[in-house]
């Protein structure tokens, strides 16, 4: 299997690529990458589902709205998720759900603080089969 994600450095910044055969499969990837991010993700239990639904224009956009959507709730909420599955993308529309519990300090070794999500050198591009994105978050 091929890599899932890798993180890449960025002045001031942090980011990742992501990689996967589907679009629906990207956006999972790149949750995944947002959360490993933030914490050692292996250390996250599924004891919580939780429903997600956005929507944009773009791939870029919806990309955005997807990963601010998951630290609107780790702000608000302090939810981590491992585990991804996104329903057909359609007209920019993306339902999922993901899988994770309350980041417990006791449990959960925090990396770095995420504020936002940037649209700086942000793509999700198609090329010979394989989907990509790259994503630049400020810490």
């Amino acid at each position: 299997m091929s890599k899932k994600f890798e993180f890449i450095e960025h002045t001031a910044d942090l980011g990742f690529r992501a990689y996967a055969d589907t679009m629906e499969e990207l956006f999972a990837c790149a949750a995944e990458a947002f959360f490993e991010t933030i914490l050692s993700t292996e250390s996250l239990d599924e004891r919580i589902e939780r429903s997600i639904q956005v929507e944009a224009e773009t791939p870029d956009e919806l990309m955005v709205a997807w990963l601010d959507e998951f630290l609107y709730l780790y702000d608000t909420e302090k939810l981590a998720f491992k585990r991804f599955r996104v329903e057909p993308i359609r007209k920019n529309r993306l339902k999922a759900n993901a899988w994770g519990e309350v980041m417990d300090p006791a449990r959960h070794e925090i990396k770095t603080g995420i504020k936002a999500v940037t649209y700086h050198k942000l793509y999700v591009k198609e090329a010979e089969g394989r989907w990509e994105t790259q994503v630049i978050l400020d810490i």
